[in-house]
């Protein structure tokens, strides 16, 4: 690999706005994942978030890019060497947000409170990634793969305690509202320092150093990507805010209300033999007759008495006597 200068190095080390840039684009996706999470959260929305694959890996890619940029940040900061205060200093923020997040989460949600989601895992990998900083960028890769895999490779059911949760390779994951374990998501954060340790030598990585944001929308996100801390610390307490006070004006989308109770339903339905298409249409025509009753609220608030469930199961045998041909 082409050794680099030392006037190259200290132009890398200074501030990339295209890093900015690209951490703000992460924000904002950061920001458009957890809305529409909020909406299916409050069931202001039908749709439920976290039970659509797309929404899924799209939270992946956002965290793995938060990741990636960590790593390559890291190398980045300390190419002319490694600045113990600086780094102590921003570890110190991102571990301390990270404390915070544990605490406050433990208080809003106590059986999914969030003890190494995103903040922890770039707080833990910051400091693993240190000895990497000295191995060339092939070691570093090879390095990833492995972590990469790993979780697959080691999976076992010994490991699923909490003490050991936070290595990522237990058989199920925890209960938890966000959850980046080490393995594999380590293994995102050396890719970003092998990507940075590779293009150094190369002489367009200078000019990408010294490019900076110039238009509104470039500005804009570099902006927010170096103050991607308090954005992430901040813009939920916002949404949450917001939306509640939409909630309170509006009421629940009512399909969302019914969501639990028709899945309950159509898992029964489809118990007894039935088609995925019948069971569909029967709950959903179960559902539109229990609105019209008085019952519907105590099925919302899992209230229903056994008479109740007598009404309902009538209610069940004179749609299926609709829907017969």
């Amino acid at each position: 690999m082409t050794a680099i200068s030392s006037p190259a190095k200290a132009v890398a080390a200074q501030r990339w706005d295209a890093i900015d840039v690209a951490r703000g684009i992460a924000i904002a996706a950061m920001i458009v994942y957890h809305f529409s999470w909020d909406l299916s959260f409050l069931k202001l929305v039908a749709t439920d978030i976290v039970a659509v694959p797309a929404w899924r890996w799209f939270a992946r890619a956002i965290a793995g890019s938060f990741l990636f940029l960590a790593g390559a940040g890291l190398v980045l900061a300390h190419v002319q060497g490694l600045r113990k205060e600086a780094f102590l200093r921003r570890l110190a923020k991102v571990g301390g947000a990270a404390l915070l997040i544990t605490a406050v989460t433990y208080v809003a949600f106590p059986e999914s409170y969030i003890f190494f989601g995103i903040l922890h895992c770039i707080a833990l990998s910051s400091v693993l990634a240190l000895p990497f900083l000295r191995l060339p960028a092939p070691a570093v890769l090879a390095s990833a793969a492995l972590c990469l895999t790993l979780s697959w490779i080691l999976t076992d059911p010994s490991f699923d305690t909490p003490w050991l949760d936070w290595l990522g390779l237990g058989a199920s994951d925890p209960v938890t509202n966000d959850y980046v374990p080490i393995f594999p998501w380590f293994g995102l954060v050396l890719a970003g320092v092998a990507s940075a340790k590779a293009i150094l030598p190369h002489a367009e990585t200078l000019r990408l150093a010294r490019w900076r944001a110039a238009d509104r929308v470039s500005r804009l996100l570099a902006w927010a990507g170096r103050k991607s801390l308090p954005i992430y610390l901040l813009h939920q307490i916002v949404l949450l805010g917001v939306l509640f006070g939409v909630l309170q004006l509006t009421g629940p989308s009512p399909l969302a209300e019914a969501r639990p109770f028709i899945a309950e339903c159509e898992a029964s339905c489809l118990a007894q033999n039935g088609q995925a298409g019948t069971c569909r249409a029967l709950c959903s025509c179960v559902v539109d007759e229990l609105r019209r009753t008085d019952i519907w609220r105590r099925v919302i608030d899992d209230l229903v008495e056994p008479e109740d469930r007598t009404r309902i199961s009538r209610m069940a045998q004179q749609c299926l006597r609709r829907k017969e041909p």
